[in-house]
Order: structure tokens, then C-alpha cells, then sequence
């Protein structure tokens, strides 16, 4: 009998390392699955439901994030990523709406207790642009460092790395390509890809139709693209100056279109969606797919898309 309870215990003990293996492994591939979180999909305009610049690619739950646009710290929190994950950051160009938050990405998930200073990758001025936002907030530090509050020495601090064209990042997760791209008269702005986990991921950065962000993509699971659709100005542009200006700073719908289409892409998925006059969303993705057949994605924030 004893013999016998042994034996079915064992025979359960197994099953159950079995099963335990089974679900383990099951996790694993779920969290292989590279995830974009978009914190932030809107333009220079203050829209309150559409938050600076930011995405995130979750991986094995480290988190890469790219551009730092109004409310990065918070929106991150809203998806539930913790402050002390927002450790690597990449940098499209240095426009305001991209960069905003930076100050927010640099001292919030410190005084929540990040101890591991930002690795901040972006073009030429990325370095300045660090020194000159720790410069501003010196005060801040000392007293947030030497005054009650105790905080910690290293989790406010910045290692600015300034980019070139090829691979600028790579761990056993990801490995990260920067090129450049056409935005008006930025000397140097640039887009991304992103490979992991077998999957592609394509960002474009603010830019004109670029054959680079073509080759970047060239088949890739997904293309994140900004985009303009309609015709308009502002007050302090004629409708034909404003239209110049996009032209020369970013990409149609419809050469988004054609655009996607060259680059083979899988999925395209738009932000930074600027409507000019009284043009519509539902207009512009129509006009994105006149010449485009793959599916098209509007990103909202806080939307989950997986490649």
C-alpha cells in the first residue's frame, strides 16, 4: 500500500513538475512578445485627449522608449509601467513636442525611486539639452538629495549618448537601428527600428516621404508613421506657407500611402495625425488607402498594438 501511495505520488509530483513546465513556458512566450504601448500620439497643439509624443516597446518587461513628449511619466503610469522600468530612452529629433517631457522622464521616476541614471540615446544636442535641463532643476536636486526627502544620488542623473546612422543599442532582447530622415531643416533627425523576438518594428519619426524609412521597413511587421491629411493654415501662416511647411517637414496621407507600399509593410500604424481644415480622420485614412492595401491602424494613447 505504502508502495503504492509513493508511487501515485510521484506519478502526481511529475505530472505537476510537467504542467509547471507547461505553464512557465507558456509565460515565457507570452512575454517574448514584443508590446507597443503608445503613451502619447499628438502633435504640437494641446489636445487634452492626445499627450505628447511617446511610445513605448515592452519586451520581457523591460521597457525602450521613444521620443519624451507633455506627460510621459504619467501616461507610462496610466499603463501601468513602473517609474523605476523607464531607464533607456531614444530620441527622434529635439522639437519641443518630442522633448517636453524629458524633464518630466529625467527627476519623476527618480523621486519614485528609480536609482539607475537615464541612458538617453538622440542626435547632435542631445548632451546640451541634458545639461542644460539639469542645470535648470540644480536646486531641485540638492534639496530633493541633501534635504529631507533623502533621495538618492544616482537615479537623476543622464548618460546622453549622441547618435550616428547604423546600430546604437542592442541587448539580449533587441538590438535598435538608427537612420535618418528628411524633417525640414533639422540638420539631424532620425527614425528607428527595432528587432526582437523575430518581429520588426519600423518608427519614422517626424519626416518628409523618405526612401530610408522605405528601406528600414522593407517588409517590416510594423510601420509607425506620422502624417498630415487636408489643406489649411494658421493664424500666423497663408494656407499656401503652411502647406510649404508640411511639405517640407512631413508626409501626406497619400504619399503615406504609396509610401507604405514600397516599404512592404505589414501593418502601418499612423500618429502624430495632424487634420488640416476640415479634414477628417475617416478621410484620411481613406486617403492613406487608395494607395495602400495592408491594414491601417489609427494609434490612440494608451492603446496596446502587438506586431
Amino acid at each position: 500500500m505504502r508502495k503504492h501511495r509513493k508511487k501515485n505520488f510521484l506519478v502526481r509530483t511529475a505530472c505537476g513538475l510537467c504542467l509547471g513546465a507547461v505553464v512557465s513556458l507558456s509565460q515565457a512566450q507570452t512575454v517574448q512578445v514584443p508590446q507597443i504601448i503608445f503613451l502619447g500620439t499628438g502633435t504640437p497643439r494641446p489636445q487634452p485627449e492626445r499627450q505628447g509624443q511617446s511610445l513605448a516597446i515592452r519586451v520581457n518587461g523591460k521597457i525602450y522608449l521613444v521620443d519624451a513628449g507633455v506627460g510621459v511619466a504619467r501616461q507610462a503610469s496610466a499603463a501601468a509601467l513602473k517609474m523605476e522600468d523607464l531607464r533607456i530612452a531614444f530620441l527622434t529629433h529635439l522639437h519641443t513636442d518630442h522633448t517636453l517631457g524629458l524633464p518630466d522622464l529625467i527627476f519623476t521616476p527618480w523621486i519614485m525611486g528609480r536609482t539607475t541614471p537615464l541612458e538617453l540615446y538622440g542626435p547632435d544636442g542631445t548632451k546640451a539639452m541634458d545639461k542644460s535641463i539639469l542645470k535648470a532643476y540644480e536646486q531641485d536636486v540638492q534639496i530633493r538629495v541633501h534635504g529631507l526627502e533623502g533621495g538618492n544620488r544616482t537615479g537623476y542623473k543622464v548618460r546622453a549618448h549622441e547618435i550616428k546612422p547604423g546600430v546604437v543599442y542592442q541587448d539580449a532582447n533587441i538590438k535598435v537601428t538608427a537612420f535618418p530622415v528628411e524633417h525640414g531643416s533639422w540638420r539631424n533627425a532620425y527614425g528607428y527600428r527595432f528587432d526582437v523576438a523575430g518581429k520588426s518594428i519600423v518608427i519614422s519619426g517626424d519626416t518628409r516621404p523618405s526612401k530610408n524609412v522605405v528601406n528600414a521597413c522593407d517588409g517590416c511587421d510594423v510601420l509607425i508613421h506620422e502624417v498630415y491629411s487636408g489643406y489649411g493654415g494658421t493664424s500666423q501662416k497663408s494656407p499656401e506657407e503652411w502647406m510649404k511647411y508640411m511639405a517640407a517637414f512631413h508626409t501626406s496621407a497619400e504619399e503615406l500611402g504609396v509610401l507604405a507600399t514600397r516599404a512592404r509593410a505589414k501593418k502601418l500604424v499612423i500618429t502624430h495625425y495632424v487634420a488640416m481644415g476640415s479634414s477628417t480622420e475617416t478621410e484620411m485614412v481613406s486617403e492613406v488607402k487608395r494607395s495602400f492595401a495592408g491594414k491601417v491602424v489609427v494609434a490612440r494613447d494608451l492603446e496596446e498594438i502587438a506586431p
